[in-house]
């Protein structure tokens, strides 16, 4: 069972000095068409989490994301290959990320990789001391090796399996993930 968000207190009837370990859950994505946005507020609801979006600076356009048009941004940054490209993001700073016990990292899949947007995030955060569970969205892709490309971009982190979810989840598909992942 996942004990989230709530504050460490004092345990009743126990000394004013022992403390009972919260844990504190955090849920970081990138969606590019609102498919993983809806899975992360799922995820976020059921764990009691914070969240923080992953915002390219230069935000994708249904036309960027034209996967059937060799001009779009993503056909031309997948060319690239995805060691190759830096998408420019917002912000990579979480406010007090070293406060959280595990972190969740959602993003879509393309061409069987993770969405390359979520690679600065990872690079740019230490995940020493966290479980770190990627998830993901595809229509029809497979995970690849998406989480382990992660991993090997953070360097840091507790990384368990995560799971991959069809565009077309339930919301007892994403419970039941959840329930099995014993934290």
């Amino acid at each position: 069972l996942l004990a989230v968000g709530v504050p460490a207190c004092a345990v009743p009837g126990s000394p004013a000095n022992t403390t009972v370990n919260a844990k504190k859950v955090l849920v970081v994505y990138y969606s590019a068409t609102g498919t993983t946005e809806r899975l992360a507020k799922i995820i976020a609801q059921e764990t009691k989490a914070d969240t923080f979006v992953i915002r390219p600076k230069q935000p994708y356009t249904s036309a960027d994301l034209n996967w059937n048009n060799k001009n779009s941004r993503v056909v031309k940054e997948h060319e690239l290959g995805v060691n190759n490209v830096s998408v420019e993001l917002e912000t990579t700073k979480v406010p007090k990320f070293d406060t959280y016990d595990t972190v969740f990292i959602g993003y879509p899949i393309w061409w069987g990789e993770a969405s390359w947007v979520v690679d600065g995030f990872v690079k740019n955060n230490n995940f020493t001391g966290k479980n770190v569970i990627a998830f993901c969205t595809s229509i029809s892709t497979g995970t690849g090796e998406s989480r382990k490309r992660l991993e090997k971009l953070a360097k840091t982190g507790n990384w368990i399996a995560g799971e991959r979810f069809p565009s077309s989840f339930t919301e007892t598909a994403v419970k039941t993930w959840l329930k099995g992942l014993g934290l």
